[in-house]
């Protein structure tokens, strides 16, 4: 078997269910999904797979674009090493959205993605509430050093419950509307039940905002897009029924204390929220940036927002092309909605809903090296390059005259 076939079959297809599996996996850098993502982008690249029709044509100029501010940005960059292995990162994340963006071009593979995501995700999540509610040998692996915060095999709870929320707003939404999934609606109830105790537990305040903004978002989209009263109504239910379950499981495991302490303000907000006007301070001194990566050379704290970090590390320049790469996927996922466009059972309303998430969760926390963070990016891709293409082929027709 060539490898050109090999990338049409089967055995390619369990290496990208095995990768988003593992997605979760990531207790250490590189991560062991890392390996896998690099040598399937790599046989993609290598057999013609990955290039220039992989994404839409503004997502790949954007990506180019980001790419080379932040290489300039490397040369006024205090370690310079740093910066690289930074920039190395980043770019192979964005290369990762795009080529998820052109694998995903068949209803199987949809569903193979959505699929092991959410089974590796409902793993994570059910492994680190009792990893939190039962003390046993190795559970401080799964939580965080005091024991009190799940995080299972992520290294902060801050991304581990947002990693969580893509898998429940995925899920919350094929519950409403099946279009992609083949489980039993009782096995997407209760796995989303085990994915919203784990976001509880994960006590992320920024993960509880995201999931939040998600859920509005549906809700929303459902109310006012023609979707009618019953669904309203059922994506409200199925929402405060969760929360009711979240509020149980609080009373009942005595977490509520806890609970109430994390939901307060703390010292360290003020420390963030200090380094975040350390970071546009910078950007004010340094037009061009201090270099990728560079911020907490400069700073005891991190950027704790992607903005602020691209706005002190790439300049303006840096912080307008992210904003118009993050901006056009987010109109790419409303006009996919507008247009009732669900490629593939990829859902236009989910990755719309979890995208405004993502830009929220990101004003609080550097999301940059996020790897789900660049996997919705692809799916929302995906959805644009099925639609273009739909158009082009549409346009392409010869028009039918009378004779």
């Amino acid at each position: 078997m060539t490898v050109r076939r090999a990338l049409s079959g089967a055995p390619y297809d369990v290496a990208v269910g095995v990768a988003m599996v593992i997605v979760g996996v990531v207790e250490v850098e590189p991560a062991p999904v890392d390996v896998l993502f690099a040598a399937l982008i790599l046989v993609s690249l290598l057999t013609g797979r990955l290039g220039l029709r992989s994404a839409p044509r503004v997502v790949l100029v954007l990506v180019a674009a980001f790419a080379v501010v932040n290489l300039a940005a490397c040369l006024v960059a205090p370690d310079l090493s740093r910066a690289m292995g930074y920039v190395a990162v980043t770019g192979y994340l964005m290369v990762l959205g795009v080529w998820l963006s052109g694998y995903v071009d068949r209803t199987s593979r949809a569903r193979t993605v959505v699929s092991c995501y959410i089974a590796g995700a409902v793993v994570a999540a059910a492994a680190g509430t009792v990893a939190v509610l039962v003390h046993f040998p190795g559970s401080i692996h799964l939580t965080d050093s005091f024991g009190m915060r799940a995080n299972a095999l992520f290294q902060d709870a801050n991304v581990f419950g947002p990693f969580l929320v893509v898998a429940a707003v995925l899920l919350l939404v094929e519950i409403l509307e099946p279009s992609l999934l083949r489980w039993h609606v009782s096995i997407k109830m209760l796995a989303l039940m085990v994915l919203a105790i784990g976001i509880l537990y994960s006590y992320s305040r920024g993960a509880w905002v995201n999931l939040a903004v998600a859920v509005v978002v549906v809700v929303a989209t459902h109310a006012f897009g023609g979707a009618g009263q019953r669904r309203t109504l059922v994506a409200v239910g199925i929402a405060t029924g969760v929360v009711a379950v979240a509020a149980v499981a609080v009373a009942a495991t005595g977490s509520a204390s806890f609970l109430a302490e994390r939901v307060g303000s703390h010292s360290y907000d003020s420390e963030r929220f200090g380094a975040q006007r350390f970071g546009v301070e910078l950007a004010s001194h340094h037009p061009v940036g201090v270099g990728p990566g560079q911020f907490e050379v400069l700073s005891p704290v991190s950027a704790h927002s992607i903005y602020v970090r691209a706005l002190a590390e790439e300049g303006v320049v840096g912080l307008l092309v992210l904003l118009a790469l993050l901006g056009v996927t987010l109109l790419l996922a409303l006009r996919a909605l507008r247009a009732g466009h669900d490629p593939f059972g990829l859902s236009s309303r989910a990755l719309l809903a979890i995208w405004c998430g993502l830009l929220v969760n990101s004003l609080v926390v550097d999301t940059l090296h996020w790897r789900h963070l660049w996997i919705i990016a692809g799916l929302v891709w995906a959805g644009a390059l099925v639609r273009d293409h739909d158009t082009s082929a549409e346009e392409a027709l010869p028009v039918a005259t009378d004779s």
